[in-house]
């Protein structure tokens, strides 16, 4: 894939697979999109351009966090998610913000919409931020930043699963 020129119908077409792995809660499967040195973060709603070095983030995960995360997701006994939420995410207005080498910074709009038993439907809207890295095996997710837009996230609840 280094020889091929990455296109933006590309990049949609990774995200949109990676959106329909994380609907379909195949996790693990989703996993082998990442990096070994990949970052999930989601940076509180009051400070999104800052740095997880110096200030509290909902979720700041290196790829071993993330992986204990989804061992955690999958676990049967896990009460957080279980009945596990039905999400169905929209992505939109995906643009190739820079390329330098074999590295992306690509950016998404995106809405989730999160199903659970005995809870009203919860809307998480935002952007997304990725810093995508072309492999032999393809595109892969170095860095994936997700910023939420509401100002009061009480109403939105826990954010248990991959956002």
């Amino acid at each position: 894939m280094n020889e091929e020129k990455i296109t933006r119908n590309k990049v949609e077409d990774f995200l949109y697979h990676e959106a329909a792995l994380l609907d379909q809660w195949k996790l693990e499967e989703w996993l082998r999109l990442l990096t070994q040195d990949a970052v999930y973060e989601i940076p509180s709603n009051d400070a999104p351009d800052s740095s997880a070095q110096d200030t509290l983030f909902l979720i700041a995960d290196d790829f071993i966090r993330v992986k204990a995360r989804v061992k955690r997701l999958c676990d049967t006994e896990a009460h957080a998610e279980s009945p596990r939420s039905r999400t169905r995410r929209m992505i939109a207005n995906v643009r190739i913000t820079e390329c330098e080498g074999n590295n992306l910074s690509v950016s998404a709009n995106f809405s989730v919409y999160r199903y659970r038993r005995n809870a009203s439907l919860r809307l998480y809207v935002g952007r997304y931020e990725y810093g995508l890295r072309i492999t032999r095996k393809g595109l892969l997710i170095a860095k994936r930043r997700v910023i939420l837009d509401p100002t009061e996230l009480g109403t939105l609840g826990a954010i248990s699963f991959i956002l």
